[in-house]
């Protein structure tokens, strides 16, 4: 995610983070820099123009100028700019207080509305609502099938009416739908084109005459670049968007339409699409993402991955354990799954701060990580709550069972002791364990 814009711009950060003294001069060549790295990231002219003269005003302020620590302050300003940019807090969804939410997605044909239909669902569902999906793409082949497909997988309900191709009566009747089974949101998924035209928009104006959605969210690939900004344009004055999702916001090394599309529209971007399970969509926080681009990191969007994962009890039962240095195989096969729950070990990576980049472009092998799964569960109870007794033969066999080698067991009991010793200490109060609880 904006990788290349971020390596571009964290050059520019370490540079002015030890000046002592900023020229007009100076300033303006590390301002040249950050533009061609927007420029190169595909971002709107229009909005470069607008971020470089809004830094340049504030960084040759008297305040900036006179200051002991000129670099840091202008490193602040950036950062500032960028959240602006990006839409300086978060945007939440319009809840009805009169039950059900209506929510209609739009956009065009591939930018991923039936995936996000099933993923907002999803999150929607873990915030405590009962969510109905509605098919209303008549003309896609397979796209009905596929919502339903996405809502058995979920296990939540999906209404759709197969040969009717009245998109405004199916929608009108999938609302009757999720009266009758006490839904409290209803998301309906629509028709794209592969290009806007007359009779789509239409459609569309007709359909929110008809329904009245509290939300009307506006589905655009990451990966189109500068197109975004003509597109969420165009539908945003035909139509009336209320909002904006980025879908393959992950496999976008620039980063150009999640930084034109908030500027140019002035309508918030509300999630992110980060992957391609139905659970990989994030609030879009626009102070998180500056962050994660100018490589300061991320840690409040890990802790909410962690509090996602790690229930309160078990937060509290695994410190329990920690304090009676009780860290056993089982416990680590429990945690190490819950860990993966919270996404690839390189998104983690690329959210804590100060991570050399090297190590964030290192690829970790998932596999791996099942291996070392079948190895433990290749062990017996026992075995597992105390490894001390695996000689040489038990080892042999659990190579056999897990399909490893004795060279592989032996590798990991070393990390895993390693790992104990390490446990202990954090027991012992020499190292303290992030708090879950916040």
């Amino acid at each position: 995610m904006f990788d290349s814009l971020s390596d571009k711009l964290q050059n520019v950060v370490k540079k002015l983070k030890g000046q002592t003294r900023i020229s007009e001069k100076e300033l303006d060549l590390m301002l040249r820099e950050v533009k061609l790295a927007f420029l190169e990231a595909d971002v709107n002219y229009k909005v470069v123009k607008e971020f470089i003269a809004s830094i340049k005003q504030k960084a040759l302020g008297e305040k900036v100028m006179q200051s002991l620590t000129p670099g840091q302050q202008v490193v602040k300003i950036v950062k500032d700019e960028l959240t602006d940019l990006l839409g300086s807090s978060e945007s939440k969804l319009n809840i009805s207080s009169n039950p059900p939410t209506i929510i209609m997605l739009v956009g065009l044909q591939g930018s991923g509305k039936t995936t996000l239909c099933g993923k907002l669902s999803n999150y929607l569902r873990k915030k405590g609502k009962k969510p109905l999906m509605v098919a209303c793409d008549v003309y896609r082949p397979a796209a009905i099938k596929q919502l339903e497909t996405i809502g058995k997988s979920l296990n939540i309900d999906v209404y759709s009416e197969e040969g009717n191709t009245d998109v405004v009566e199916i929608a009108k009747n999938g609302i009757k739908k999720a009266h009758s089974k006490l839904c409290d949101v209803v998301i309906i998924d629509t028709a794209g084109r592969l290009q806007i035209d007359e009779k789509l928009m239409n459609e569309l104006v007709e359909l929110k005459r008809e329904i009245k959605p509290h939300e009307i969210m506006l589905v655009v690939d990451a990966m189109v670049g500068q197109e975004a900004v003509n597109i969420a344009s165009t539908f945003n004055e035909k139509l009336g968007i209320d909002s904006i999702t980025m879908s393959k916001l992950d496999s976008d090394s620039r980063g150009g339409a999640a930084l034109s599309v908030k500027s140019i529209t002035k309508k918030p971007i509300k999630f992110a699409s980060v992957g391609e399970k139905l659970s990989d969509l994030e609030p879009f926080y626009p102070d998180r993402i500056a962050s994660r681009i100018l490589g300061m990191g991320d840690v409040l969007s890990i802790i909410d991955k962690a509090e996602e994962a790690f229930s309160l009890e078990q937060a509290e039962e695994m410190e329990k354990r920690l304090k009676k240095t009780d860290f056993t195989l089982d416990d680590y096969l429990m945690y190490m799954k819950k860990i993966r729950k919270m996404g690839s070990f390189k998104q983690i990576l690329g959210m804590l701060p100060g991570v050399p980049k090297e190590l964030k472009d290192v690829e970790i092998d998932e596999k791996l990580l099942l291996r070392i799964d079948a190895i433990i569960l290749s062990m017996t109870k026992e075995e597992r709550q105390n490894p001390r007794i695996l000689n040489a033969s038990r080892r042999k066999r659990i190579a056999k069972g897990s399909g490893n080698k004795v060279e592989d067991i032996n590798r990991f009991m070393n990390q895993f002791e390693q790992m104990q010793k390490m446990m202990k200490k954090v027991a012992n109060g020499k190292f303290k364990l992030p708090n879950f609880k916040m």
